[in-house]
This record gives structure tokens, sequence and C-alpha cells, in this order.
């Protein structure tokens, strides 16, 4: 049982969304989870499968000021001080962190900055549980220092490929094309995406959209996802996040998603978000960079909850820690810490993970399994 308001200081594991490893005070009901911490299970111990992390965006941000220095680069003050983003939830908002995120990703410039960052995407994932990455890249951006597109999503398969070998966590690509270019070019990188087809660690699993919800018109982009998907290749847009319900609604209608990235917003409509469950679509929710969009004001107003007891298969995902600050496991003690997801609940959110995710099945079972000796073992 849950008891009675209280105001009490909780610890907060890792760090808080400010980015400070301190205790936060709260007024309100205790959640369970918070009653007897030491009852409470490491969540980085806790298996996960992570499908919503950017190429640029999962730098470290040591990595980011290591490459910029190597090639001469002179960082925002925002990147070299490691200030994490709290925007409006506008086109100004948006358009501050396209900034940055393009002050980074200029930094990489070579194969080995690449393969660097698959490498250390790879040990960070595994260090918090994860066992299967999907990693989202759209190579236009590195193509020009390798020697083309193809040159560029070859390094980086056989990056994952290599991570896949060198640490506990596997890793596939998603290939992502950005809303912000012409509708050809995504079906330019849907026939490159599809010549690297694959099921596995190392291969090309899914084909995405990306970038500002509020830039092109969706249905412009759905031959892309149709060749796509003559590939074998899962749809996996965003949607959801910057625009609510109609655009999700149009977004499922035109690219016919396996997941949606963010989706969030599909708890603004009950009847689109009961259309989303039966479809069996999954939605890679973000807590912590819905906040700093500042599509939520605070963690707690994600309505987590809300699409879980609506039947949706969720997936928590770090999106872009390098701006955002928190990574896979922080999202999961969001759950915990401002939803007051007991350990059994967290479990599930992971198990949802698993199962939205392309992993092998053999690799699925294996994770399953991991979560169910963590949620059994004691506290």
């Amino acid at each position: 049982m849950r008891s009675r308001h209280a105001v009490v200081a909780r610890p907060h594991a890792g760090r808080s969304l400010s980015g400070r490893p301190d205790t936060a005070v709260v007024v309100g009901p205790v959640p369970r989870s918070w009653q007897n911490p030491f009852m409470s299970r490491p969540v980085h111990a806790l298996p996960k499968a992570h499908l919503h992390l950017h190429f640029t965006g999962s730098m470290r941000p040591q990595t980011l000021k290591e490459l910029a220095a190597r090639h001469g680069i002179r960082l925002p003050e925002s990147l070299r001080e490691q200030h994490l983003l709290r925007l409006t939830p506008d086109e100004r908002g948006w358009f501050r962190f396209q900034r940055l995120y393009d002050a980074a990703r200029a930094c990489v410039r070579d194969e080995q900055d690449m393969r660097r960052i698959v490498l250390e995407a790879a040990q960070d994932d595994a260090a918090e549980g994860s066992g299967w990455l999907e990693l989202q890249v759209d190579p236009t951006s590195y193509a020009p220092f390798v020697g083309g597109l193809t040159p560029a999503l070859e390094i980086v398969l056989n990056a994952a490929a290599d991570a896949s070998r060198r640490t506990s966590c596997q890793v596939g690509i998603v290939v992502a094309a950005s809303r912000i270019r012409h509708p050809l070019d995504a079906r330019i990188l849907a026939r490159l995406a599809a010549r690297y087809a694959g099921d596995g660690p190392g291969q090309v699993l899914g084909f995405g959209l990306s970038n500002d919800e509020r830039r092109g018109n969706t249905h412009e982009f759905a031959a892309a996802f149709r060749i796509a998907a003559r590939a074998g290749l899962a749809a996996v847009p965003h949607g959801g996040e910057l625009l609510g319900p109609e655009h999700i609604a149009t977004a499922v209608r035109e690219l016919s998603p396996r997941r949606l990235g963010h989706g969030v917003r599909s708890a603004e409509d009950p009847d689109l978000l009961r259309g989303i469950v039966e479809a069996g679509i999954a939605l890679e929710v973000c807590p912590a960079s819905n906040v700093a969009l500042g599509v939520y004001p605070t963690a707690a107003e994600v309505p987590l909850r809300q699409l879980l007891d609506a039947g949706a298969t969720v997936a928590l995902g770090a999106d872009d820690p390098l701006l955002f600050g928190p990574r896979l496991a922080d999202q999961y003690r969001i759950a915990r810490q401002d939803h007051g997801f007991d350990d059994g609940q967290l479990a599930d959110l992971a198990r949802g993970s698993v199962r939205a995710s392309l992993a092998p099945p053999g690799t699925k079972a294996r994770l399953l399994a991991g979560i169910d000796a963590w949620a059994s073992s004691p506290g």
C-alpha cells in the first residue's frame, strides 16, 4: 500500500534531468518504489533492448571534445560546457537543438571517428544492461568525408558487427531519412538500406524518418518506405512528439510503421491510441528528451502510465544523450522515481523493449530469460 502524503527527500540514482547528482524534495504520495530503496534492484542490471538512439547523439561528451580538438573545430559553449538542453516546443527551440546537433555532427570527419562512436555506444549500452541496440544513422552527413553514401553505411555496419563481437551488446542499424531533405533523397537511402538488409547484428534492420515533424509532407516519403518494405525492412519513423494525434494518424496511414519513434502524444486521442494498440505498433518513448524539447514540463507529466494502461507496447529510449543528458538506464529511473514503477513493472517495460525489437529470436530469448532472472532475484 502507498503511504499517506509526505514530504520526503529521495535519493536520485545517477543524475537528475538537471544533471545534478543530488536529492530532490517531493511533496505528495510516496510511490512504493521509494518506500524501501534497499529492495529496489539496480536498473543498470536489468536486461533490456535499446530501440531509439541516434548515431551522433549517442556520443559521449568527452568524445565530442576530443574529436573537435583533433579536427580543429571550435564547439559552441553549450557543447563545450555540457549544458543540458531545456527548449521550447516551437520552431525556435528546434532550431537551437538542430544547430547544436549539426555542430556535433560536423566533428565526425573520418572512418576512425565513425567507428569510435559505434563502439562507444555499444560499450555504454552494455554497461547499462542493454543486450541489443538499434542505432539510427543517416549516412548522408558523413558521406563527403569517406567517399560516398555506400562507404559511409558500410563503415557503420562493419563497426556495428565489430562492436557486437567486442561487447555484450549486439548492434543492428536503422537507416533514417530526414524530413528536411527532399523525398527523393529518402528513396535513395531506402534503396541503399535495402542492399544491406538483414536480420542480425551489423546489418540494416529498419528504415526510419527523423528530424522536425513540422517539415515536409509525410505522404511524399511513403514511396521510400515501400522500397524498404519490399526488402523486408521494418518501418520505424518518428512521429507524435512535436505534433499530436492528427500527424500520428497520417504517419500510421502513409508509412505502415511497425514502431513509432516517440508516439507519446497518441495519449491525447483515446481512439487513436486504441487503434495503435490493436495494430500492434510499439512506441519508442524517450522521457528525458520529451522534457528537454519542452513537450512536457516535467518527466512526471510524460503519459507513460496512460500509454501502458491502454495496452501499448512501450520501449524506453535515450534519443540523443549527448544533448539531453540521461542515457538508457536513466529512462528506467525516471519510470521508477517519477512514475512510481516497481521492479515488476520495470521488468515489464524491459520485456516490451525486447519484444518490440528487431533482434534475432535467440537474442530475444536470452534477454527475456535475463529479465525473468532479474525480477526474481533478491532485492
